[in-house]
């Protein structure tokens, strides 16, 4: 059974930084393609980062590239994003998502002005 679970979100202000982890339990975790997805309020929700099975291989969204970094430790089943320089605008729950379409619970960001 697959389960995602986020941490590490909270209040921020502007220019700060923070560190979202996903801890998961399932089959294979090494072996899985991890994502980081967003969702501010009365919007849909966006991709974010993606890291592969390995982690040598990352993709971001255009508006968090340079600013955000996704890792992973196939040792400890978890996933990290790694958030510098926030804005206002990154303000959103974030979610961890894995083995095709399984979904965390998210974890909320805001970041003040």
């Amino acid at each position: 059974q697959v389960q995602l679970v986020e941490s590490g979100g909270g209040l921020v202000q502007a220019g700060g930084s923070l560190t979202l982890s996903c801890a998961a339990t399932g089959r294979a975790f090494s072996s899985v393609t991890m994502n980081w997805y967003r969702q501010a309020p009365g919007k849909e929700r966006e991709f974010v980062a993606t890291i592969n099975w390995s982690g040598d291989r990352t993709d971001y969204a255009d508006s968090v590239k340079g600013r955000f970094t996704i890792s992973r430790d196939n040792t400890k089943n978890t996933v990290t994003l790694q958030m510098n320089h926030l804005k206002p605008e990154d303000t959103a729950t974030y979610f961890c998502k894995g083995w095709g379409n399984h979904w965390g619970q998210g974890t909320q960001v805001t970041v003040s002005s």
